[in-house]
């Protein structure tokens, strides 16, 4: 259930792919059992074309990963995690708007698209 510049986070690849990017990550919690983590995700695929190049934008499916999900304390579904250099830098719990994420993210890349 991700786009084309969406990329799929696992437990397998999550510190290569993610903490160790050297680019901001965006990374969306998602299930497929979740109606809105399903509304949220063109907004994440849509964020991943906006950045492609600036920031990294994937999803981890927190029934198939679980022990990603757990490392970040993942209670509730849709979460949004902004990550630079490996910390959080900004955590959403819910369906966001779409201002909310480019805010973070501009403030990390600029404002340049």
């Amino acid at each position: 259930m991700a786009g084309a510049a969406t990329v799929e986070f696992t437990d397998a690849n999550f510190e290569a792919e993610a903490l160790k990017a050297t680019t901001p990550v965006l990374v969306d919690f998602w299930a497929e059992w979740c109606m809105p983590c399903r509304a949220l995700a063109p907004t994440i695929d849509d964020l991943a074309k906006t950045y492609q190049g600036k920031v990294k934008v994937g999803k981890v499916d927190t029934d198939k990963h679980q022990k990603t999900a757990m490392t970040y304390q993942i209670t509730a579904i849709p979460t949004v995690i902004l990550l630079q250099n490996g910390q959080v830098v900004k955590k959403w719990v819910g369906n966001v708007k779409r201002d909310e994420f480019t805010k973070a993210i501009d403030s990390l890349v600029g404002a340049t698209r």
